[in-house]
């Protein structure tokens, strides 16, 4: 590749951003092939800026997108004509994009219209059922469509990206670049004295019991599907699971959005060894993430990050884009149901050898070189 391309990277949540993330810095790195560009949507707003701080990124366009009481129809609509006209100021070679959120298919979208070659990072995650997860599944089936290089985190993900017909020659296995990203704030945390001290007393200052010595699950949920009667049996799971193990601690940082608030402060709240506490930056949930016992959650990323870390996930979903970690013996499915969480947490709790089995297994998600591979595949590609 004789020509500096210009490469846009499009994202808009705190996910993406910290997947994106060692991908800008490795990207930037390479200025004699790279010229680099951030756009971001603002779909998250103050949880993404936090990140962006955290990995020194200044992003050069932010379309602010989020707007309150904001549906899939505003976000969408805003996205599409707001990325229009960045692409047409900014006319980039190639953009890429991340994983399943509404920005990465919106941005895919406009791309397309507009004749812009797309590469999507984290490509090929299925369950195949478009209402679980939602609208996640619906978005990366269709950025699979669109894209022309397809960056896939395992060799089952490049299988499904085969089964859907796409060219082998187009599809890339790299690893997850959300193991490069954890990698890198683990170094910044045990390398700087000044940023450990911060972050614990930030932890302490959140957290009324010893974090460091006492056990604690790690709680996070906030998926849209669970929205409603699943996170009343998420809620009353933990709340029964609290009362069965008194020496145990439950800590969830509770999402903001008003559909995970409501259930989880009505049924959770008052509980002495419940702790509900705000949203915390990347660094410090990452802390708290190495220092705890068993993680509960619905979302996905810690689904990759935790095994590297040797903690047992449970997973509050009937289906799951990461088959890998199910395979590896890292991660249960436990549904939102109340029964089969109390359940699965309780077998970990009771059997040490179930316990020390999910902990120890292999992580099938990367070796913290992903962000390498994507860019030495950027560098060899035919761009005409």
């Amino acid at each position: 590749m004789s020509i500096k391309k210009k490469i846009m990277m499009v994202f808009g949540t705190r996910p993406e951003a910290i997947k994106m993330a060692p991908l800008f810095h490795e990207l930037a790195r390479r200025n004699k092939y790279f010229e680099i560009e951030i756009c971001i949507s603002g779909q998250h707003k103050e949880m993404l800026n936090q990140v962006l701080e955290v990995f020194n990124i200044k992003p050069k366009i932010n379309l602010n997108l989020m707007k309150n009481h904001q549906d899939l129809f505003d976000l969408s609509a805003s996205a599409l004509t707001g990325i229009r006209n960045v692409l047409k100021e900014h006319k980039p070679d190639i953009v890429l994009v991340h994983g399943d959120t509404t920005t990465s298919f919106i941005a895919a979208l406009s791309s397309f219209y507009m004749n812009i070659p797309v590469g999507h990072i984290e490509a090929g995650l299925r369950t195949n059922n478009m209402k679980s997860p939602f609208p996640e599944e619906f978005n990366r089936q269709t950025i699979s469509k669109i894209s022309k290089w397809h960056f896939a985190p395992t060799e089952i993900s490049k299988k499904n990206l085969l089964k859907d017909g796409l060219k082998e020659e187009d599809i890339f296995v790299t690893g997850n670049t959300v193991i490069d990203a954890l990698f890198y704030a683990i170094n910044e945390i045990e390398t700087s004295e000044e940023v450990k001290t911060k972050l614990e007393k930030n932890l302490d200052d959140s957290l009324d019991f010893n974090w460091k010595k006492n056990k604690f699950i790690l709680v996070t949920g906030h998926r849209r599907e669970n929205f409603g009667d699943g996170f009343k049996e998420i809620c009353n799971a933990i709340k029964d699971l609290s009362i069965k193990y008194k020496n145990i601690h439950f800590v969830y940082p509770v999402h903001l959005n008003p559909n995970v608030q409501d259930p989880v402060k009505s049924i959770l709240k008052n509980i002495s060894n419940v702790h509900l506490i705000k949203p915390l930056e990347y660094q410090p949930f990452i802390h708290l993430l190495k220092h705890s016992y068993i993680v509960l959650t619905d979302s996905g990323g810690i689904q990759e990050e935790a095994p590297s870390l040797g903690k047992p996930v449970v997973v509050m979903r009937d289906t799951t884009e990461r088959p890998e970690a199910v395979e590896a013996g890292t991660v249960l499915l436990s549904g939102a149901n109340r029964e089969q969480i109390v359940k699965c947490i309780s077998n970990l709790v009771h059997n040490e050898n179930e316990y020390a089995s999910m902990s120890k297994s292999h992580n099938p998600y990367g070796d913290g070189n992903a962000c390498k591979r994507i860019s030495d595949a950027l560098v060899e590609l035919n761009y005409e």
